[in-house]
């Protein structure tokens, strides 16, 4: 399976901006991780500070068979272009934050992507990311419980 990551604004940042936060732990490392954690499926990641550009990625590989793992950063509060985009296109979205943003400023606390996507995962640091891959993993999987 294909998983496109498509984060927004500042995040290739992280690391280094607000360790409080966002932890000291680079994006990119964490990200490569994930990508040899999870060899049988590609990991494609995509990082744009541009608004359109997010909504051009999304148009590019959102009617391929494939997930995507969208942080829009701050766009996820303002951005009705993106979730434009992700409400019109195929491939199952999963939006996801770093930080825990119902505990933060309360301008953070609106996300106009939440109602066009599949899921949010927000609040578990760098592996936000980690658990929405495992989510849209299970989606191409069928398991069985044996007892």
């Amino acid at each position: 399976m294909v998983i496109h990551i498509i984060n927004g604004p500042n995040l290739n940042l992280v690391g280094v901006r607000e360790p409080e936060v966002y932890g000291n732990r680079s994006l990119d490392q964490y990200l490569q991780e994930l990508a040899d954690e999870f060899p049988q499926h590609t990991i494609d990641v995509y990082q744009s500070n541009i608004e359109g550009e997010i909504v051009d990625r999304l148009q590019q590989v959102g009617f391929d068979d494939c997930g995507i793992v969208l942080n829009a950063g701050g766009y996820t509060h303002t951005s009705v272009a993106i979730a434009d985009a992700v409400a019109a296109i195929t491939a199952p979205v999963v939006e996801v934050h770093i930080s825990n943003i119902y505990s933060r400023e309360p301008f953070r606390h609106k996300s106009l992507l939440s109602p066009v996507c599949k899921g949010i995962v927000a609040g578990f640091g760098l592996d936000s990311y980690r658990l929405a891959l495992l989510s849209l993993f299970s989606q191409t999987t069928k398991t069985t419980l044996r007892q």
